[in-house]
């Protein structure tokens, strides 16, 4: 069972705005820390922006100022708002769980099943 869900991805023109979600299953009982990342076609996996229990965030430089990393953990929840998005941020996007806790306890390193955006007009 997959324990992160993505969803919000598809087709955006450039400049554009996306927002993507990621929600915890119902065995996660708290979100702790969390990250978005992405895999472009041919490249590796990189970190797009993070976001800690305590609401610090940290964010690629070739994001910042355009994506916004957010969290609403009543909802076990955390949300990429992305604003003038370019060609360059195609890509599969990946919420993942740094540390959760689940019904078994504490867990770290959980991926979502990723989310595709392509940013083309």
């Amino acid at each position: 069972q997959k324990q992160l869900v993505e969803s919000g991805g598809g087709l955006v023109q450039p400049g554009g705005s996306l927002r993507l979600s990621c929600t915890a299953s119902e065995n996660v009982r708290n979100i702790i820390d969390m990250a978005w990342y992405r895999r472009a076609p041919g490249k590796q996996r990189e970190l797009v922006a993070s976001i800690n229990s305590r609401g610090d965030t940290i964010y690629a430089d070739f994001v910042k100022g355009r994506f916004t990393i957010s969290r609403d953990d009543a909802k076990n929840q955390i949300y990429l708002r992305m604003n003038n998005l370019k060609p360059d941020d195609t890509a599969v996007y990946y919420c993942k769980g740094d540390k959760i806790r689940t019904t078994q306890g504490i867990g770290f390193d959980y991926w979502g099943q990723g989310t595709q955006v392509t940013v083309s007009s």
